[in-house]
């Protein structure tokens, strides 16, 4: 066992799913039609997805099993190792022992292939010849457009403007791997021409691409909608990120004091620490951090209230921490973070005190990814840069304490077809973004009428 990379045999790979709804804190409040207002029932999602991911999303059983035929895919890249990061600490002069987990690793370079693959699996398993999503960054948009070709299925991307025309390689993945991608708002969908026509140079948003992508799926039966973020099921699938960490901690004997990710509809931070919410509620004293971006503070400036998850509302009302579906943020280039409501799993645990939340704005985010990069070797993405930030300041003020402390983070994905933004960094023209009180009270004001008790 290297003393630097803490890595697990394939039998290690979790056969099973951890699923955190039996263990929280107080119920999961029920998502409501669009229409009526009312308790959806599962029926009412199956226009768009298949009936198997519906059971999930309201399953309260506490493992679920992987089909083997998404295991057989998984191994491919899983189990991912788990890094110590000597380098760092060294270059901080601090006594906290850092451990990233590398989800870097897949074919797509991110975490997104562990929930895509599964979501492909399932609609192929029930007859679906084509997906449609949306994307920010890409990382989406990429991993299914891969699980789709795995499955045999077509895939359409809806990705949001500015970084389609900012990340052009992501494009370039999708379409190597067969999925046809298109920026986000389109003339292709009623959403995306309705946006236009108020806003011609609308940079788009996650809430935008989502509508276009749900749209185009109701029209066509042969059609469902996947989603990378924000539903139970898709938190579901990425705790095998947390199963895996749990295993190679206990490798080093190590327990975690802090746990960070970066959080934009939450999927890699529900992966790393969900699986580990069982063991702070029976007692263990440990930090559960996410942390977004200044640009889109969900948890830290939202409110914890029933939203639609996209611009034009044909999605059931989830009770999450929201800027209001209205929301469009700035064209940061942590592009798989600017969405306007945080998953409603997440935002339970954070309105319960089980998670924290802090943002940072992209420039200091960049500082750190520098300062990682030069240290370990990796350059991550943009989103991953958030964390970064976080766990630097975290073991500065261990140095300060002058205590040990066990901080593990999830690198969520690596940057290399991020080149462009690094390139505006070194040139000095990045800005920073932190979005004004007020334009977030006005996006608020049209929260959908509904009792949010």
């Amino acid at each position: 066992m290297s003393e630097y990379k803490i890595t697990l045999s394939e039998q290690d790979l979790p056969r099973s799913w951890y699923n955190v709804i039996p263990d929280l804190p107080a119920p999961l409040p029920p998502p409501l039609h669009p229409c009526t207002g009312q308790p959806a029932r599962p029926d009412d999602l199956r226009p768009i997805f298949p009936m198997a991911l519906i059971e999930q999303e309201v399953s309260t059983q506490r493992h679920i099993r992987i089909p083997e035929e998404v295991l057989d895919i998984l191994r491919l890249w899983r189990p991912t190792p788990l890094f110590r990061a000597y380098r760092l600490e060294k270059a901080l002069g601090t006594p906290a022992r850092i451990y990233y987990k590398y989800e870097g690793a897949s074919p797509a370079g991110s975490h997104k292939p562990n929930t895509a693959i599964a979501q492909a699996y399932y609609n192929k398993q029930a007859g679906i010849k084509r997906l449609t999503t949306e994307t920010g960054a890409g990382q989406w948009g990429s991993a299914l457009a891969l699980a789709a070709n795995f499955f045999g299925l077509e895939c359409q991307v809806y990705m949001v403007k500015c970084s389609y025309h900012q990340k052009p390689y992501r494009r370039t993945m999708m379409q190597a791997w067969g999925a046809r991608c298109v920026p986000s708002p389109s003339t292709e969908t009623e959403s995306g021409r309705r946006v236009l026509q108020e806003d011609p140079d609308c940079p788009g948003s996650l809430g935008i691409a989502i509508s276009e992508a749900v749209e185009d799926a109701m029209h066509r039966p042969d059609t469902n909608y996947s989603l990378g973020s924000v539903l139970n099921h898709v938190m579901l699938h990425q705790t095998v990120i947390g199963l895996e960490v749990m295993k190679q901690l206990k490798l080093v004997d190590e327990e975690p004091d802090i746990l960070i990710g970066c959080c934009g509809g939450g999927s890699n931070f529900a992966g790393l620490v969900f699986p580990f919410v069982p063991e702070k509620a029976s007692g263990k004293p440990i930090r559960i951090i996410g942390v977004e971006p200044a640009a889109c503070p969900s948890m830290t400036k939202g409110v914890y209230a029933y939203d639609y998850g996209d611009k034009s509302g044909m999605t059931p009302l989830l009770k999450m921490d929201t800027l209001g579906h209205d929301f469009i943020p700035p064209g940061i280039h942590a592009g798989g973070l600017r969405y306007h409501g945080m998953a409603p799993l997440v935002s339970l645990l954070h309105r319960h005190g089980v998670v924290e939340a802090v943002s940072y704005p992209q420039v200091r985010c960049f500082e750190a990814a520098v300062l990682f990069a030069r240290a370990e070797g990796i350059i991550v993405a943009p989103e991953t840069s958030h964390a970064v930030a976080c766990v630097l300041d975290e073991a500065r003020r261990a140095k300060e304490e002058g205590r040990e402390k066990v901080i593990v983070f999830n690198l969520s994905g690596h940057g290399l077809l991020d080149l462009g933004s690094y390139d505006k960094y070194f040139a000095g023209e990045l800005v920073d973004y932190e979005y004004p009180d007020d334009k977030i009270r006005e996006s608020l004001a049209h929260l959908p009428k509904v009792p949010q008790e």
